[in-house]
């Protein structure tokens, strides 16, 4: 009765989650937000407090809803110049995009969902004490948002080093330079944020369900 009562629960909370997904990918300046050309995303904070609270399956098929949204967006909703890394449907100025972009788009995002919770179990078995949990969270969050930015740009790199420099107007000597200061401007103050908040709500929800890790 009590493991029934655990799936359904487990069930439910993947629900959730997978709603919230949903709705801050299509609600505007919410799940992703434009800067230019580029787009910054909050997406990956939900994914990585469920990659903690669920474990790493359900949080690697949040982070495959991440990806399909990524892929929607830049398929058929708002679309920019670069969006060929992302998706095959869609090509700009002669540069169009192949089934390498499905790698780029949904790989990064899945591992984002897997990458928090083995971060967030290792800290915890690692350090004792009432610094665990608070440290173990944040550096989860961390981890999770960097997985996701590292992975992203250094795909484009290998993939479509050339087309998207192009795409962007950078020479591309100057391309491994222009992606560290999107690491430093975008993936940095997206970690920051996502360290602060998943700390903020996983530690909220496992104190709710009594979980000590």
């Amino acid at each position: 009765m009590e493991q029934n009562s655990g799936k359904v629960r487990g069930m439910v909370q993947l629900a959730l989650f997978s709603a919230i997904i949903i709705i801050m990918a299509f609600t505007p300046f919410l799940g992703y937000i434009p800067l230019g050309p580029l787009k910054a995303t909050t997406l990956h904070i939900p994914v990585i407090i469920a990659a903690i609270i669920l474990g790493p399956k359900k949080g690697a098929f949040l982070g495959f809803l991440f990806g399909l949204t990524s892929f929607i967006n830049n398929s058929f909703i708002s679309p920019s110049v670069i969006s060929f890394v992302f998706t095959p449907l869609y090509s700009v100025g002669g540069q169009g995009g192949n089934l390498l972009s499905l790698v780029v788009c949904f790989l990064p995002r899945i591992l984002v969902g897997v990458v928090p919770y083995y971060v967030y179990r290792g800290i915890c078995k690692l350090i004792k004490g009432a610094v665990k949990k608070p440290l173990a969270l944040t550096l989860a969050g961390i981890a999770g948002s960097l997985t996701n930015t590292i992975l992203v740009m250094s795909f484009i790199y290998i993939f479509f080093g050339n087309a998207y420099a192009e795409a962007k107007g950078v020479v591309l000597d100057a391309f491994i330079p222009f992606i560290v200061g999107v690491i430093a401007t975008n993936g940095v103050p997206e970690a920051i944020v996502a360290a602060i908040i998943t700390a903020a709500v996983s530690g909220a929800i496992l104190k709710l369900q009594k979980r000590d890790i």
